[in-house]
C-alpha cells in the first residue's frame, strides 16, 4: 500500500490562507480594541451621567427645604425614586453629612450608613468613583448639599457596572456584525485576487516557481541560439547571451526600443513587424542570421518572441559546395566540348584528312592554353584563378564572354593573411555571377574582370606590388576588384539599395535573388573596404570593390564565415 504524499499548497493558496488569517487577526484586534474602548467610554459616560444627576439634586431648592424638616425621608424618598425613573440611573441616595441614608432604592437600607467614600464630599468636593455597595459594583458620584457655605447633606447617584457591561455588550454585538461583514468582504476579495493569481501561476507553489525560475535562467543562458522577447511597445523585455552575441549588442539593453539597438534597417523592420516572420535571412555587419518572430497575443498585441539562428558557417560551407559544384559543371562542360572536338579529329582521320585533323586539334589546344595562360598570368593567386577559369566556362555555356582585362595583375603570395582568399571568392564570385546574369541575352554579352593593387593615392603598383619592391600592405596599398557588364545597368536611384538583402530587379519567382550582392558587401565592409556601383563605359554596370591590404582583417567569430557563396541568383 502506497501512501500518497499530499502536494504542497499552491502559492495562491498559501497567500489566500495568509491573507485570511491576517484579515481575521486585524478584525479581531480591532474588535477587541473597540470593545475595550467602548467599555471605557461607557464607564466615563456613566460617570458623567451620575455626576450630572447628583449635582442637579444637590442644587435643587426642594431638596434643601426637605433637609431642614424634622423627617427628610418623607419628602426625599419619593423625589429620589422619581429622579431614578426619569434619569435612568440605578440609585439615588440622599444622606446626612455623616453618611446616614435618608433615601435608598431598597427602603430597608434607609437609616443605615452609606457604603462608600464620602470624606471629599464632606469637605465640599464632588467626585466620582467605582465602588461595591449594597446593589453591587457601581460607578457613582458623590456631591455635597450646601447651605450658606455649610455642608448639610450628601447626594450620591450611580449606575451599576452590570448595566454598563450590558450597554457595552450591545455595542459589541453590533461591532461583531460589522467585523464579520468586513471579514467576509475581505475573504471574498482575497479569494478573487488569489483566483486570478492562481491562473497566472498555474496553481504552482513557491518552490515550484523558484525551481522553474532557476531552470528558466539556466536554459536561457545555456542555449546558444539567440532569444529575444519584446513587449507590446517593441521594447526589449528579455535577451539571452546568444542574442547579445548574434546581434552585437552590449550593456543593459532591457527596456530599450528595438529601433535604438543600431541594427540594420531590414532586420529592425522584421523585428517591428506585427505579422510573424518565418526563416527570414538577414545580414548584420558580421553574420548571416535566420530570424523567426512569433507575436504573443491574447486579444491584443502583448509582445513578440524572436529566435535568432547563426547560419554564417553554414553559409560558408554552402558557398564552398556551390563553388565546387560550379567547378564540376565547368569541367563537365569542358569534357563535353573536348569529346566533341575529339570526335571531329577522329572523323577527319577516318576520312583520310590527317593534316586537317592535326591543324584542328592544334588550334583547339592553343585556344584553351591561351585562355588558361591569360587568366593565370593576370591572376597568380590560385584560388581566384581557379574561380575565374570556372566562371569563364559557366559564362560561355550561357552565351556570355568573360574576359580578364589586360591591366590585371595579382601575383601569388601578394595577399596578406588578414585578407583570406575565401572572402575574395565571396566578393568576386558574387560580382561575376551578378554581371553574367545582367549580360545574358544582351548584344554584345560580355563581362570584364580586373584585379590589381594600387596605392591609396591612386598610384598603380607594378606586378601586383610596389615599383620599389616594398610590401604593398606596408605601403598602404589596396586591392581593387572591378567587374563590368554589358547589361542594362543600375538605376542611379537604386545605387544604395542594390547591396541590401532582398533587393533585385529580377522576377520574384527566380529564387535566391538579392543575397549575393549583400554577402559581397558584408565581406567588403568586414575588411574595412568599400563597394560601389557606377555606369560602365559601354553601358551596363561596373561594380568596384576596394580592400585595404593593411587592415587587421575581419573580426567575425569565424574568419571564413561568409566565404564563397557565388550566388547563381545574385543578379540585380
Amino acid at each position: 500500500m502506497h501512501l500518497r504524499v499530499p502536494r504542497p499548497r499552491s502559492l495562491a493558496g498559501q497567500l489566500f490562507a495568509m491573507q485570511a488569517v491576517l484579515i481575521a487577526v486585524v478584525v479581531a484586534g480591532y474588535a477587541l480594541f473597540t470593545y475595550v474602548s467602548d467599555r471605557r467610554q461607557a464607564e466615563e459616560a456613566a460617570g458623567r451621567q451620575a455626576r450630572s444627576v447628583s449635582l442637579a439634586i444637590a442644587d435643587s431648592p426642594s431638596v434643601l427645604e426637605a433637609i431642614r424638616t424634622p423627617d427628610p425621608t418623607a419628602r426625599l424618598q419619593p423625589y429620589a425614586v422619581r429622579v431614578m425613573r426619569d434619569t435612568g440611573v440605578d440609585f439615588v441616595t440622599i444622606m446626612d453629612p455623616e453618611g446616614i441614608r435618608w433615601t435608598h432604592p431598597d427602603p430597608k437600607q434607609i437609616g443605615h450608613l452609606f457604603r462608600g467614600h464620602i470624606e471629599r464630599a464632606q469637605r465640599g468636593e464632588t467626585f466620582t468613583e467605582t465602588y461595591t455597595g449594597t446593589l453591587g459594583p457601581s460607578v457613582r458620584a458623590v456631591t455635597p448639599v450646601e447651605d450658606t457655605g455649610r455642608v448639610v447633606g450628601l447626594v450620591s447617584a450611580g449606575i451599576k457596572v452590570e448595566e454598563i457591561s450590558k450597554r457595552a455588550q450591545d455595542q459589541l454585538t453590533a461591532l461583531l456584525g460589522v467585523a464579520a461583514g468586513a471579514l467576509l468582504l475581505g475573504a471574498v476579495g482575497t479569494y478573487v485576487i488569489n483566483a486570478r493569481l492562481r491562473r497566472h501561476t498555474h496553481g504552482m507553489n513557491a518552490d515550484e516557481l523558484s525551481r522553474m525560475h532557476d531552470y528558466h535562467q539556466a536554459a536561457l543562458h545555456a542555449v546558444r541560439e539567440g532569444l529575444l522577447m519584446l513587449d507590446g511597445q517593441y521594447r526589449v523585455a528579455l535577451i539571452n547571451d546568444g542574442g547579445r552575441e548574434l546581434l552585437g549588442v552590449a550593456g543593459d539593453v532591457v527596456g530599450a526600443s528595438v529601433a535604438d539597438l543600431g541594427l540594420p534597417a531590414q532586420l529592425t523592420g522584421a523585428l517591428l513587424a506585427s505579422e510573424p516572420r518565418v526563416d527570414e535571412v538577414h545580414l548584420t555587419a558580421e553574420r548571416v542570421l535566420v530570424v523567426n518572430t512569433s507575436p504573443v497575443s491574447g486579444g491584443e498585441h502583448r509582445g513578440t518572441v524572436v529566435t535568432l539562428r547563426d547560419v554564417t558557417e553554414l553559409q560558408s560551407l554552402t558557398g564552398e559546395l556551390d563553388s565546387e559544384r560550379g567547378f564540376t559543371q565547368a569541367l563537365r562542360s569542358q569534357a563535353h566540348e573536348a569529346a566533341n572536338r575529339l570526335h571531329t579529329v577522329v572523323s577527319l582521320i577516318e576520312l583520310g584528312r590527317a593534316e586537317e585533323a592535326v591543324d584542328f586539334a592544334t588550334a583547339e589546344l592553343e585556344l584553351a592554353q591561351a585562355l588558361t595562360d591569360q587568366v593565370v598570368a593576370a591572376v597568380g593567386e590560385p584560388v581566384l584563378a581557379a574561380l575565374l577559369l570556372g566562371k569563364t566556362a559557366q559564362a560561355n555555356e550561357r552565351g556570355v564572354e568573360l574576359v580578364v582585362s589586360q591591366d590585371s595583375r595579382l601575383d601569388d603570395g601578394l595577399l596578406p593573411p588578414s585578407l583570406p582568399a575565401r572572402d575574395l571568392v565571396t566578393i568576386l564570385g558574387n560580382l561575376v555571377d551578378n554581371a553574367v546574369d545582367a549580360a545574358q541575352g544582351e548584344v554584345p554579352s560580355r563581362v570584364t574582370v580586373a584585379a590589381y593593387t594600387e596605392a591609396r593615392g591612386g598610384r598603380r603598383t607594378a606586378g601586383g606590388g610596389d615599383v620599389s619592391g616594398a610590401d604593398p600592405a606596408a605601403d598602404g596599398s589596396e586591392l581593387v576588384l572591378r567587374v563590368s557588364d554589358t547589361g542594362t545597368g543600375v538605376d542611379p536611384a537604386h545605387a544604395d539599395l542594390v547591396f541590401q538583402r532582398g533587393f533585385s530587379t529580377k522576377p520574384a519567382d527566380e529564387g535566391g535573388r538579392g543575397l549575393g550582392l549583400a554577402l559581397a558587401s558584408q565581406a567588403v565592409q568586414r575588411h574595412g573596404g568599400s563597394l560601389t556601383v557606377t555606369e560602365a563605359e559601354g553601358g551596363g554596370a561596373r561594380f568596384e570593390a576596394r580592400l585595404p591590404l593593411d587592415h587587421p582583417g575581419g573580426h567575425a567569430p569565424a574568419p571564413a564565415a561568409l566565404a564563397g557563396r557565388p550566388e547563381s541568383g545574385g543578379a540585380v
